[in-house]
């Protein structure tokens, strides 16, 4: 890029617990989406987009560095994201960006049932964002018509309007008035994440009846009502005792569909302040959401309930690639937004930039990532474009720093077969050698992201009727 170039604006759209097929894209028939799924075929739809840690702060650490959440220090809610490395708002900040954020940070380490301030966030824990409009824990700090965040002063902002509406109408203020300069906006919802102390998913006025007793995804479909045990003697066990499905997934269809409206008007804004094409937009969210039928709340598993995400991303760099086919870590996304910036990465980053495919400069990408998960218990998984793998520790937090020494082997998923994840093949004999295969591909990752190499206990193989794998299938 020229020195005298202008370089392209960025805005980060980024939800909370937002699951993949929410998006007509991955087969949702209820339209909740449009303006996303327009946007994602005209410009760059992340297909295969997952989190690399299934909870809010330590996905958000993330996001903010491109570090794995055992490297950040904030490998569970409460920890504090460190100030001694780059991250975002720093990079953007050097390369001469006014940088903004809006919305949930929860990274500051603030106790989440302290409402005093309304979980007001230190100025040496914003990550150096210069305009500032946030809270630590929106979901604990007041309710979805009643939005509170502080400015840069410490000072109560009060927004009208439903929660999403507010924090985008407060992102688009920040867009017109900074539409002369290279900026850099990250505006954080707390939507479709569940109100805490209702345990409830509180959609606006009548848009749970929109959607109460509609569409219901496969996997939330057959679990609720299953309740049994899995495993054979020696692996382990699970109980699944049902789920909230039939009584949250109408709110969260309905706050889905409000974001998606908000989204449309920040694009909007753009557009009509005639920098759409000058702004590169990303959609994304820190995990997904199983509706406590995979554990005993929503989200920290391995599932793909859990792990995927829907995400786009457009503007400079980003028109008319469609669909990008490999699995997309959200660690890759901070290097990848730099990159496309023209902006260096910094070598602490652990993501991988995806520019230099969009560009054609090479068809080489990555064949796997890394989930790394925490508190519900420790563990890790990999997945392909097709199989799925994880393990999860022996004696639970263990170190407590998230890690484990010794780790059982506890899923494999042939998602080409079984995308939401039915059927756990762990223990069939007949697909042993995609076990082995996996169980490298995923030491070799955690040595990648710094971890130190576990012992790994296989589960118990059994004869179960089952297809054997063929040779050609073992490494998609």
């Amino acid at each position: 890029m020229p020195a005298t170039a202008k370089r392209p604006n960025v805005v980060v759209f980024f939800t909370d617990q937002q699951r993949w097929d929410c998006s007509s894209l991955h087969g949702n028939p209820l339209d909740l989406m449009p303006n996303f799924d327009r946007l994602a075929q005209e410009q760059t739809h992340l297909a295969n987009c997952f989190t690399c840690q299934p909870v809010c702060g330590p996905a958000r650490s993330c996001l903010q560095t491109g570090q794995y959440a055992t490297t950040t220090g904030v490998w569970k809610n409460g920890n504090i994201l460190p100030t001694d490395r780059k991250n975002l708002a720093t990079c953007f900040n050097e390369a001469g960006y006014h940088t903004g954020y809006i919305g949930k940070w929860h990274l500051a380490g603030i106790k989440h049932n302290d409402r005093t301030g309304g979980g007001i966030v230190p100025k040496d824990k914003r990550g150096g964002y210069q305009h500032w409009l946030g809270v630590e824990a929106l979901e604990f700090s007041e309710h979805e018509y009643k939005t509170v965040l502080y400015d840069n002063d410490d000072k109560p902002v009060t927004l009208p309007g439903y929660r999403s509406d507010a924090v985008a109408d407060a992102g688009i203020r920040y867009i017109d008035e900074h539409q002369d300069e290279p900026f850099f906006l990250l505006m954080s919802f707390i939507e479709p994440h569940h109100q805490n102390d209702k345990d409830d998913y509180p959609a606006p006025d009548g848009y749970r009846e929109r959607y109460a007793g509609k569409w219901c995804p496969p996997d939330l479909a057959a679990l609720p009502s299953w309740s049994t045990t899995q495993g054979q003697e020696g692996s382990p066990t699970y109980n699944v005792t049902g789920g909230t499905t039939q009584q949250h997934l109408g709110g969260y269809y309905g706050m889905v569909k409000r974001l998606d409206e908000a989204f449309g008007r920040v694009c909007d804004s753009l557009k009509s302040l005639d920098i759409m094409d000058d702004t590169i937009i990303m959609f994304i969210s820190d995990h997904g959401c199983h509706f406590k039928t995979r554990n005993s709340e929503y989200k920290r598993s391995c599932h793909e309930s859990s792990i995927r995400v829907p995400s786009l991303l457009s503007g400079p760099g980003f028109e008319g690639k469609g669909r990008f086919p490999g699995v997309v870590s959200l660690v890759d996304l901070p290097p990848t937004l730099l990159d496309a910036c023209g902006l260096d990465i910094p070598d602490t980053m652990q993501g991988h930039s995806m520019m230099p495919v969009l560009r054609g400069e090479t068809s080489d990408w990555q064949e796997e990532i890394l989930v790394q998960i925490s508190e519900s218990h420790i563990g890790r998984a990999v997945r392909t474009k097709r199989w799925k793998y994880a393990v999860e520790s022996v004696n639970g937090t263990e170190d407590q720093k998230g890690s484990a020494t010794q780790f059982k082997e506890a899923f494999l998923y042939d998602l080409h077969h079984d995308p939401y994840e039915l059927c756990n093949l762990i223990n069939q004999d007949s697909h042993a050698k995609v076990c082995d295969v996996m169980r490298e591909r995923l030491l070799r990752r955690m040595d990648q992201a710094g971890e130190a190499k576990p012992e790994i206990v296989l589960a118990q193989r059994v004869h179960g009727g089952q297809r054997h794998v063929r040779d050609e299938e073992v490494n998609c």
